[in-house]
């Protein structure tokens, strides 16, 4: 990480001198109002905020709570130990990053003075904001942003190592450096630049945690879903399931499991997606649209769009 930022999120705060003077247990206070330890977004961002971020706490046990808003962890520099709905033990590495659902029960070991890792509080508004600047639709950042606001059923964290992939660290820290110094119209920039982090995780589904079943699955559905991304006119169950060695029943349950739709669903959505993109933007004709994404049966194309989009493919050119 760069050597100015990592300076700046060292020095010790004022909590957890507390816990170095010999305070046994965190603060809740400082967290929530609730007896459950719920830990609040109106305690961490101020009015009119979407997103912060806040360095984590070093020297105690933070124990098992849960939060009202949606958290991304980044390690920057050493390890911390992260325990995920009382069972699943993570340790985060630097230039890991960990999305963690609303609600999901979280708990941390104690850390070292050298193990920096910065937590984003991100409300949900913010998300939605993000993702309307991007041209056009994709089902894998759709599970991405689902797997975060916790649409997705079963889904609980995302775990990506991505030590070394230059352009995602400068992501990061370009966020970072635009809230510690408090860049000018910063919600719309933190926006744009998160939207872009997003784009390029979607490229990387290898560097997703596969030490446990549930990463082991997330990284399947990514590889499904990247596979549909580029061959949405013709993919076969059947192909990407012999590229993942595995049978195609038990990549169906997997899907059905995380998204909740099958392989065809997810695939007609991209069809879809795609038929929608050529509308809006380029000057082909519906036949033409069609061929290029697969289907000869105009009846079909036709009823399908208009129960997806409410309108004739016609009207929706029209419309754009």
């Amino acid at each position: 990480m760069n050597k100015e930022v990592l300076d700046k999120l060292k020095p010790i705060t004022k909590e957890e001198e507390q816990y170095l003077k010999g305070k046994a247990s965190v603060s809740q206070s400082l967290y929530t109002n609730e007896k459950d330890f719920v830990v609040d977004s109106k305690k961490l961002l101020e009015k009119g905020q979407f997103i912060q971020f806040r360095p984590h706490t070093r020297f105690v046990h933070f124990p098992s709570h849960s939060h009202n808003y949606m958290e991304m962890i980044y390690m920057c520099s050493g390890k911390t130990k992260h325990i995920i709905n009382g069972n699943i033990n993570l340790t985060l590495k630097e230039g890991d990053i960990l999305f963690l659902s609303q609600n999901v029960s979280h708990e941390i070991l104690p850390s070292a003075k050298d193990d920096i890792a910065v937590n984003f509080i991100i409300l949900p508004e913010f998300f939605t904001k993000s993702i309307a600047m991007l041209e056009n639709d994709n089902v894998l950042r759709d599970f991405l942003i689902a797997s975060i606001a916790d649409k997705a059923e079963g889904l609980s964290y995302l775990l990506f190592e991505t030590k070394g992939i230059l352009p995602i660290s400068n992501l990061i820290e370009n966020m970072i450096w635009m809230i510690l110094n408090k860049t000018p119209n910063i919600n719309t920039t933190i926006q744009t630049t998160m939207g872009l982090l997003f784009m390029n995780l979607s490229k990387y589904s290898e560097t997703l945690k596969k030490d446990d079943p549930a990463q082991f699955d997330q990284h399947i559905i990514f590889s499904v879903l990247q596979y549909i991304d580029t061959n949405y006119k013709d993919g076969q169950l059947e192909e990407i399931a012999n590229k993942l060695k595995m049978p195609t029943y038990q990549l169906s349950r997997i899907l059905k499991k995380y998204t909740g739709k099958n392989f065809k669903d997810l695939l007609k959505t991209r069809k879809f997606q795609q038929a929608s993109y050529y509308l809006k933007d380029s000057s082909l004709s519906i036949d033409e649209i069609m061929e290029k994404i697969g289907y000869n049966n105009s009846s079909y194309f036709y009823n399908s769009f208009k129960e997806i989009y409410g309108t004739s493919p016609k009207n929706y050119r029209a419309e754009a």
